[in-house]
């Protein structure tokens, strides 16, 4: 999920730009930090909301007698939906619009953030809170790294996306294994690979400004696409520290 339209622009080796004066790329870059911030406070409150409030709540997850946790019918679709939405916007979204880019991004993050409200069953809320905020340190580490590195990290984005592929379907895998020390592996795999992710993606947003030559609507649309990859970045490395490291109830 996290490759999603991560060609929308050409790469230009890091060490042909100086980007350390550059007010219309801070600019640029400050927009897409924005929406992931804004992004991200959507989703913690639509997550309180389907994990905490009784008739919403009933409405998405049930509980077995065993204390296992699961979708009802409806819950199943808001799972599954940000999925199916990424695919719509891959194929259908050839030429998109500031506005179709952003309401592909904001439909995006309400679905992911309504889905999160099943990890409220399964994790303390001081655990998912301290874990955000460590997710958010990193996150801004990495970031910074990836927007201030002269490095080129095109090869290593390439190695990272294979490896996400092979995440996925060792993740696919192991839903119907439910090996413990598979989980285990794939999780610290998970943050490795969105780790690099991030800063990846970053150093490629970052690219991208300057290779849409100050185009207004491009660079609007650009600002959805790239808060989409690093929104999607934050919340699978949230999930899979918290996998790690979370207390379960």
């Amino acid at each position: 999920m996290s490759d999603y339209n991560r060609g929308y622009a050409r790469t230009v080796p890091a060490d042909r730009a100086d980007m350390s004066v550059d007010a219309g790329l801070r600019s640029f870059m400050l927009g897409v930090y924005n929406k992931v911030a804004l992004g991200l406070l959507l989703s913690a409150a639509l997550a309180f909301l389907t994990g905490s409030f009784p008739p919403v709540r009933d409405l998405m997850f049930s509980v077995a007698a065993n204390g296992r946790v699961g979708y009802t019918p409806l819950g199943m679709i808001v799972a599954f939906a940000p999925l199916a939405v990424m695919l719509f916007g891959a194929f259908a979204l050839r030429n998109p619009t500031p506005r179709s880019a952003g309401i592909l991004y904001w439909t995006i993050v309400s679905l992911i953030g309504a889905g999160l409200g099943v990890l409220t069953f399964v994790y303390t809320g001081a655990s998912i809170f301290s874990t955000f905020l460590i997710t958010a340190a990193a996150f801004g580490g990495l970031s910074l790294f990836g927007y201030t590195t002269k490095k080129d990290l095109t090869g290593f984005g390439s190695f990272l996306i294979i490896g996400l592929f092979g995440l996925i379907i060792a993740s696919v895998v192991n839903m119907f294994l439910h090996n413990g020390a598979m989980g285990f592996i794939i999780s610290v795999l998970g943050v490795f690979i969105f780790a690099g992710l991030i800063a990846y993606d970053t150093q490629r947003l970052k690219m991208s400004y300057y290779e849409l030559g100050g185009d207004e609507s491009s660079m609007a649309v650009a600002t959805n696409y790239g808060a989409l990859s690093l929104y999607i970045n934050f919340i699978n490395l949230f999930q899979f520290l918290l996998s790690i490291f979370g207390d379960r109830r």
